[in-house]
């Protein structure tokens, strides 16, 4: 496969079974010498959609990328620009990982 083009979802899991949120996303992924490059867009252009997937990001950029056939790949999204644009890389750190959010009131 050189070259996919299709819908997927970025899903962020809290553990292996509560899922904190999940984005639709156009993606374009194509090979290169070094393994893979992969871009895309949030499918939704709502406001509401853009901040919950920016909030996302910021909380963790590290995301489970699943495609149609629900298989998956864990992924790091890079965001472009405050339109939903973004790139991804291949994930390749430690399978459990700590994060440290706290939300101010």
């Amino acid at each position: 496969m050189d070259r996919f083009e299709g819908r997927c979802w970025l899903d962020w899991w809290a553990n292996s079974s509560t899922l904190l949120g999940s984005a639709e996303i156009a993606l374009v992924i194509t090979a290169t010498a070094g393994g893979w490059d992969a871009r895309g867009h949030l499918t939704g252009g709502s406001d509401e959609e853009r901040e919950c997937f920016a909030f996302l990001c910021e909380l963790d950029p590290v995301v489970m990328l699943r495609f149609e056939d629900h298989s998956t790949i864990p992924a790091t999204v890079h965001v472009l620009a405050d339109d939903g644009r973004f790139v991804l890389a291949e994930y390749t750190g430690p399978a459990s990982r700590s994060i440290d959010h706290r939300l101010d009131s």
